[in-house]
Protein backbone atom coordinates (compact mmCIF):
# COMPACT_ATOMS: atom_id res chain seq x y z
CA UNK A 1 0.00 0.00 0.00
CA UNK A 2 1.26 3.17 -0.48
CA UNK A 3 0.29 7.04 0.36
CA UNK A 4 -0.58 9.05 -2.86
CA UNK A 5 -1.49 12.59 -2.75
CA UNK A 6 -3.87 13.93 -5.37
CA UNK A 7 -4.08 17.46 -6.35
CA UNK A 8 -7.28 18.06 -8.54
CA UNK A 9 -9.82 20.99 -8.25
CA UNK A 10 -12.32 19.10 -11.07
CA UNK A 11 -14.58 17.11 -7.99
CA UNK A 12 -15.75 14.46 -10.02
CA UNK A 13 -12.18 13.36 -11.64
CA UNK A 14 -10.68 13.53 -8.51
CA UNK A 15 -13.31 11.24 -6.69
CA UNK A 16 -12.69 8.88 -9.68
CA UNK A 17 -9.11 8.90 -8.71
CA UNK A 18 -9.27 8.87 -4.81
CA UNK A 19 -12.13 5.47 -5.23
CA UNK A 20 -9.86 3.71 -8.18
CA UNK A 21 -6.72 4.37 -6.34
CA UNK A 22 -8.52 3.03 -2.86
CA UNK A 23 -9.89 0.46 -4.01
CA UNK A 24 -6.40 -0.93 -5.51
CA UNK A 25 -5.18 -0.83 -2.13
CA UNK A 26 -3.93 2.47 -1.42
CA UNK A 27 -4.32 5.05 0.94
CA UNK A 28 -4.98 8.38 -0.48
CA UNK A 29 -5.55 11.96 0.10
CA UNK A 30 -7.08 14.44 -1.81
CA UNK A 31 -6.88 18.48 -2.64
CA UNK A 32 -8.56 21.44 -4.55
CA UNK A 33 -5.35 23.68 -4.57
CA UNK A 34 -1.24 23.68 -4.34
CA UNK A 35 -1.87 25.41 -0.87
CA UNK A 36 -3.35 22.81 1.11
CA UNK A 37 -1.15 20.60 -0.74
CA UNK A 38 2.04 22.14 0.87
CA UNK A 39 1.00 22.38 4.10
CA UNK A 40 -0.05 18.60 4.53
CA UNK A 41 3.40 17.45 2.77
CA UNK A 42 4.86 19.38 5.51
CA UNK A 43 3.59 16.69 7.65
CA UNK A 44 4.12 13.99 5.97
CA UNK A 45 5.46 13.12 2.56
CA UNK A 46 3.97 10.37 0.23
CA UNK A 47 5.11 7.90 -1.71
CA UNK A 48 3.25 9.48 -5.21
CA UNK A 49 1.88 12.44 -6.09
CA UNK A 50 -0.99 12.87 -8.78
CA UNK A 51 -1.02 16.41 -10.09
CA UNK A 52 -3.10 18.12 -11.98
CA UNK A 53 -1.35 20.44 -15.07
CA UNK A 54 -4.05 23.29 -14.39
CA UNK A 55 -5.13 24.54 -10.38
CA UNK A 56 -6.92 27.81 -9.41
CA UNK A 57 -3.74 28.74 -7.58
CA UNK A 58 -0.90 27.20 -9.46
CA UNK A 59 -0.07 25.12 -12.39
CA UNK A 60 0.96 21.79 -12.22
CA UNK A 61 4.27 22.31 -13.43
CA UNK A 62 5.13 24.87 -10.66
CA UNK A 63 4.22 22.54 -8.08
CA UNK A 64 6.44 19.77 -9.75
CA UNK A 65 9.85 22.22 -9.65
CA UNK A 66 8.94 23.04 -6.24
CA UNK A 67 9.06 19.41 -5.37
CA UNK A 68 12.14 18.83 -7.36
CA UNK A 69 14.11 22.09 -5.61
CA UNK A 70 13.24 20.84 -2.17
CA UNK A 71 15.81 18.34 -0.70
CA UNK A 72 12.63 16.45 1.53
CA UNK A 73 10.72 15.76 -1.60
CA UNK A 74 12.50 16.06 -5.16
CA UNK A 75 12.47 12.35 -5.19
CA UNK A 76 9.09 11.54 -4.89
CA UNK A 77 7.16 10.58 -7.93
CA UNK A 78 5.17 12.43 -9.88
CA UNK A 79 2.89 11.60 -12.61
CA UNK A 80 0.54 14.78 -14.21
CA UNK A 81 -2.68 14.70 -15.82
CA UNK A 82 -2.92 16.93 -18.58
CA UNK A 83 -5.79 17.92 -21.02
CA UNK A 84 -3.08 19.69 -22.96
CA UNK A 85 -1.93 16.91 -25.16
CA UNK A 86 0.46 18.90 -27.42
CA UNK A 87 4.24 17.71 -27.62
CA UNK A 88 5.44 21.07 -26.44
CA UNK A 89 3.32 20.79 -23.30
CA UNK A 90 4.68 17.17 -22.36
CA UNK A 91 7.94 18.08 -22.93
CA UNK A 92 7.66 21.07 -20.35
CA UNK A 93 6.12 18.92 -17.98
CA UNK A 94 8.97 15.90 -18.18
CA UNK A 95 12.02 18.90 -18.14
CA UNK A 96 9.73 20.69 -14.71
CA UNK A 97 10.36 17.06 -13.53
CA UNK A 98 7.56 15.08 -13.98
CA UNK A 99 7.75 11.17 -14.21
CA UNK A 100 5.30 9.88 -16.18
CA UNK A 101 1.61 11.83 -17.60
CA UNK A 102 -1.73 10.79 -18.14
CA UNK A 103 -3.97 12.33 -20.43
CA UNK A 104 -7.29 13.41 -20.19
CA UNK A 105 -10.25 11.65 -20.26
CA UNK A 106 -8.41 8.44 -18.92
CA UNK A 107 -9.57 5.08 -18.18
CA UNK A 108 -9.34 3.95 -14.33
CA UNK A 109 -7.25 0.85 -15.99
CA UNK A 110 -4.55 3.22 -17.20
CA UNK A 111 -4.43 4.85 -13.99
CA UNK A 112 -3.88 2.59 -11.77
CA UNK A 113 -1.29 0.53 -14.17
CA UNK A 114 0.98 4.14 -14.60
CA UNK A 115 0.43 4.30 -10.81
CA UNK A 116 1.62 0.79 -10.12
CA UNK A 117 4.31 0.73 -12.45
CA UNK A 118 6.00 4.16 -11.24
CA UNK A 119 5.56 3.02 -7.64
CA UNK A 120 7.58 -0.61 -8.74
CA UNK A 121 10.37 1.39 -10.23
CA UNK A 122 10.63 3.86 -7.84
CA UNK A 123 10.28 1.02 -4.78
CA UNK A 124 12.75 -1.31 -6.27
CA UNK A 125 15.85 -1.53 -3.77
CA UNK A 126 18.34 1.08 -4.49
CA UNK A 127 22.26 0.91 -3.22
CA UNK A 128 23.47 3.72 -1.81
CA UNK A 129 26.73 4.65 -3.61
CA UNK A 130 27.51 3.74 -7.65
CA UNK A 131 30.96 4.10 -9.33
CA UNK A 132 32.08 4.80 -12.76
CA UNK A 133 36.08 4.96 -11.88
CA UNK A 134 36.07 8.70 -10.73
CA UNK A 135 32.11 9.28 -11.17
CA UNK A 136 30.36 8.61 -8.39
CA UNK A 137 26.79 8.82 -7.85
CA UNK A 138 25.49 8.93 -3.94
CA UNK A 139 22.28 7.66 -4.33
CA UNK A 140 21.26 8.71 -0.83
CA UNK A 141 22.10 11.93 -1.14
CA UNK A 142 20.94 12.38 -4.68
CA UNK A 143 24.38 13.80 -5.41
CA UNK A 144 27.42 13.59 -8.19
CA UNK A 145 30.75 13.46 -8.26
CA UNK A 146 33.63 13.28 -10.44
CA UNK A 147 36.84 13.38 -9.51
CA UNK A 148 35.54 14.39 -6.37
CA UNK A 149 34.34 17.26 -7.63
CA UNK A 150 30.16 17.97 -7.21
CA UNK A 151 28.55 17.98 -10.46
CA UNK A 152 25.45 19.83 -10.44
CA UNK A 153 22.62 17.95 -12.60
CA UNK A 154 18.52 18.20 -13.30
CA UNK A 155 16.58 15.51 -11.79
CA UNK A 156 15.99 13.98 -15.27
CA UNK A 157 19.92 13.83 -15.86
CA UNK A 158 20.73 12.51 -12.81
CA UNK A 159 17.87 9.45 -13.39
CA UNK A 160 19.62 9.28 -16.66
CA UNK A 161 22.94 8.95 -15.80
CA UNK A 162 22.15 6.86 -12.80
CA UNK A 163 20.48 4.00 -15.30
CA UNK A 164 23.58 4.40 -18.11
CA UNK A 165 25.82 3.46 -14.82
CA UNK A 166 23.62 0.73 -13.19
CA UNK A 167 23.87 -0.54 -16.56
CA UNK A 168 27.36 0.10 -17.93
CA UNK A 169 29.17 -1.63 -20.82
CA UNK A 170 25.02 -2.65 -21.63
CA UNK A 171 23.56 -0.84 -25.06
CA UNK A 172 20.46 0.53 -23.95
CA UNK A 173 17.63 1.08 -26.68
CA UNK A 174 15.18 4.59 -26.91
CA UNK A 175 12.43 2.28 -25.58
CA UNK A 176 14.13 1.40 -22.55
CA UNK A 177 15.52 4.67 -21.41
CA UNK A 178 11.96 6.09 -22.09
CA UNK A 179 10.51 3.35 -19.66
CA UNK A 180 12.86 3.86 -16.59
CA UNK A 181 13.39 7.43 -16.60
CA UNK A 182 10.20 8.99 -18.23
CA UNK A 183 7.88 6.71 -17.97
CA UNK A 184 5.82 4.96 -20.51
CA UNK A 185 4.15 5.58 -24.10
CA UNK A 186 5.61 9.04 -24.69
CA UNK A 187 5.71 10.19 -27.85
CA UNK A 188 8.52 13.27 -27.67
CA UNK A 189 11.20 10.53 -26.67
CA UNK A 190 13.85 10.76 -29.62
CA UNK A 191 14.35 14.69 -29.13
CA UNK A 192 14.14 14.60 -25.10
CA UNK A 193 16.62 12.14 -25.06
CA UNK A 194 19.19 13.32 -27.57
CA UNK A 195 18.99 16.58 -25.74
CA UNK A 196 19.11 15.58 -22.14
CA UNK A 197 22.65 13.20 -23.31
CA UNK A 198 24.10 16.53 -24.62
CA UNK A 199 23.90 18.17 -21.66
CA UNK A 200 24.93 15.63 -19.70
CA UNK A 201 27.71 14.83 -21.69
CA UNK A 202 28.71 18.69 -21.74
CA UNK A 203 28.20 18.58 -17.57
CA UNK A 204 30.34 15.55 -17.26
CA UNK A 205 33.85 16.61 -19.01
CA UNK A 206 36.09 13.78 -19.89
CA UNK A 207 33.74 11.68 -19.06
CA UNK A 208 30.82 12.83 -21.20
CA UNK A 209 32.55 10.81 -23.97
CA UNK A 210 32.43 8.06 -22.51
CA UNK A 211 28.49 8.16 -23.67
CA UNK A 212 28.71 6.81 -26.85
CA UNK A 213 25.45 6.97 -29.13
CA UNK A 214 24.26 3.32 -31.18
CA UNK A 215 23.28 4.47 -34.03
CA UNK A 216 19.45 3.42 -34.71
CA UNK A 217 19.57 1.70 -31.45
CA UNK A 218 20.31 4.39 -28.17
CA UNK A 219 22.83 4.70 -25.72
CA UNK A 220 25.81 3.09 -24.26
CA UNK A 221 28.41 3.94 -21.55
CA UNK A 222 31.66 2.69 -21.61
Amino acid sequence: MALIYIIEDDDSIREIEEFALSNAGHKVLGFTCAKDFYKKIEEVIPDLCLIDLMLPDETGNEITRKLRNHSDTRNVPVIMVTAKTSELDLVKGMEDGADDYIKKPFSVMELIARVKALLRRTKAEEVKEIKLDELVINKEKHEVFVQGKTIELTYKEYELLSYFIVNKGIVLSRASIMDHVWGIDYAGESRTIDMHVKTLRKKLGDYGTRIKTIRNVGYVIE
